[in-house]
């Protein structure tokens, strides 16, 4: 028997930026936090690296602006930027306040810089100011802001809940197109409850799940974007997916990444017969840029037809590759691979999905009493390449300038009335359940072949075609069978493939992470792909 509930704030997404929104709200105010899986299977726990931040008195807000416009590939939006990192050093003090435990650094006391945590730099940042908890930030994070949460009797933390749809005035039939809540999945009934909400936040996270090839959790299926499309809310610059180089390629290692540091030590990237290939790309080879080196691993699996390349650090002696890279030569090692005598299996993997729901300084949606935060949304924060570590940054900032506006809103907004139930009277138990397997497979791997790192017209075209033809089957399946996680996840992955694929046909040129053979030069001026969905310009 499906239920009713009600809520001030309903946060759908478990990870950073939904548990920040979370915890900066007052405590009067009744939240619910869904997660549709466990609530440690958001990217957040997995996040390696920490948070850029200005914190070191010899940086300022004015460098690490500069620093992120020229990742940005001229399409950052710079007000966006300076309002992120105008309020970094905030967030951070309110995650060091929650009590995350940041490396602290051994020479604080030895120098004059007033901070007394250890501060590392990354690629494109020209100062250090990346704080961390060792190499596993986001764990440290997830874990003491999931432990804070649990403290506050006014979170009510739901696990195994998949949001089916948003419901808005319009989905309803009245006036005006403000959003009441969502319909969502209870896995452990099999029934669609009716969330009601003064308030709905989309804190679901990227995309990445729509390629063969990810270092994200299997969660990563554009929900919260898909659903508000369907709601009527606008995306922008979907078409700009970051890749990682180097995730392990063996069938039972999923999401496992082998970092660049291996690379840094003096790793090899070669072809299937040990040739090396990175110096006829770029004179820099392995230590290239990370988009640089995907596209050469990609232009050389395509070309000669071949599954991976290989990461060769076996030259190195044996006690310098253990005691370097212990995790991945234990990794490794489970899957019958010595990296310390055998060159590593790679493929580039999707890894973060720069462009989302378009929102404003405060997280609002075109949709009334909708907000969307962290990788759902399109801050302007990323332009055309994401740079290193401001996206956790990113969820801590939105999600508390978010928190603030929900509090300043709350007296103009009434909970909604009791809301109509789902309807499942007319679907059935499906027995073809291999028709979801199937299509999921075939969309990930026509993503990977021709949305990928590297496009054409005649590629994005196939990806079209293939796209439209698989809607229409979901389609048709959704409106007949009853709705499972596979389903909910297969429909939105579809759709958020095809607005990729839309934005990708619309960007005439190679920018930033879009590169396409038919436009390899950069046009001099610089425009967001946005697209409108149809209950949006009607």
């Amino acid at each position: 028997m499906s239920q009713q509930f009600q809520h001030d704030v309903l946060v759908i997404g478990s990870g950073a930026a939904g548990l920040s929104l979370a915890l900066t709200l007052p405590s009067h105010l009744r939240i619910a936090v869904l997660s549709k899986g466990d609530l440690a299977n958001g990217s957040t726990f997995w996040a390696q690296g920490g948070v850029a931040a200005v914190l070191d008195d010899t940086d300022t807000v004015q460098s690490h602006v500069e620093d992120t416009l020229n990742a940005g590939g001229g399409l950052c939006h710079e007000d966006a930027v300076r309002f992120t990192v105008e309020h970094s050093r905030e967030s951070i003090q309110w995650l060091i306040d929650q009590g995350v435990p940041f490396t602290r650094d051994e020479h604080a006391s030895d120098d004059d810089r007033g901070f007394e945590f250890h501060l590392t730099r990354e690629g494109g940042h020209s100062h250090r100011r990346i704080i961390h908890a060792a190499d596993a930030t986001g764990a440290a994070i997830f874990t003491t802001l999931l432990a804070q949460a649990r403290q506050r009797p006014n979170i009510e933390l739901l696990e195994q809940r998949v949001a089916v749809d948003l419901i808005t005035e319009r989905r309803l039939g009245l006036d005006g197109d403000r959003c009441l809540g969502a319909y969502v999945l209870d896995r452990s009934t099999g029934e669609v409850d009716t969330f009601g909400a003064r308030f709905t936040v989309l804190a679901t996270g990227g995309a990445a799940k729509v390629y063969l090839y990810t270092s994200n959790p299997d969660g990563a299926c554009g929900d919260g974007i898909a659903m508000a499309w369907r709601a009527g809310c606008r995306v922008a610059n979907l078409e700009f997916n970051q890749f990682h180089p180097t995730c392990l390629y063996h069938p039972q290692a999923k999401s496992f990444l082998i970092t660049e540091a291996l690379r840094g030590e003096g790793g090899l990237l070669k072809l299937p017969n040990g040739e090396r290939f990175m110096p006829r790309f770029d004179p820099r080879a392995e230590l290239a840029p990370r988009d640089i080196v995907a596209r050469a691993i990609d232009h050389e699996m395509k070309r000669l037809g071949v599954d991976c390349v290989y990461l060769d650090i076996s030259h190195k002696p044996a006690e310098f590759v253990k005691s370097h890279f212990p995790t991945v030569y234990e990794r490794c090692l489970t899957f019958g691979i010595d990296i310390t005598q055998q060159a590593i299996p790679v493929v580039p993997a999707a890894h973060y999905t720069c462009g989302g729901v378009m929102v404003d300084d405060q997280g609002h949606t075109d949709v009334p009493g909708l907000y969307a935060i962290g990788e759902t949304s399109f801050t302007g924060l990323h332009g055309a390449n994401r740079m290193a570590s401001n996206s956790l940054l990113e969820c801590f900032v939105y999600g508390r300038s978010a928190s603030a506006d929900i509090v300043a809103k709350l007296a103009a907004v009434d909970m909604p009335l009791a809301l109509p139930c789902w309807d499942a009277s007319q679907v059935t138990d499906s027995d073809e359940d291999v028709i979801i397997a199937h299509n999921w497979d075939e969309l990930r791997r026509f993503m990977w072949d021709y949305v990928g790192i590297v496009r054409t017209n005649k590629r994005l075209q196939r990806a079209e075609h293939r796209v439209r033809l698989l809607l229409d089957e979901i389609d048709e399946f959704y409106s007949n069978y009853k709705v499972s996680r596979d389903l909910i996840e297969l429909r939105n992955l579809a759709q958020v493939a095809e607005l990729m694929i839309r934005s990708a046909m619309q960007r005439k040129e190679s920018r930033g992470l879009h590169y396409t053979l038919d436009y390899p030069d950069m046009l001099a001026e610089a425009r967001d792909t946005i697209l409108q969905p149809p209950t949006y310009a009607d």
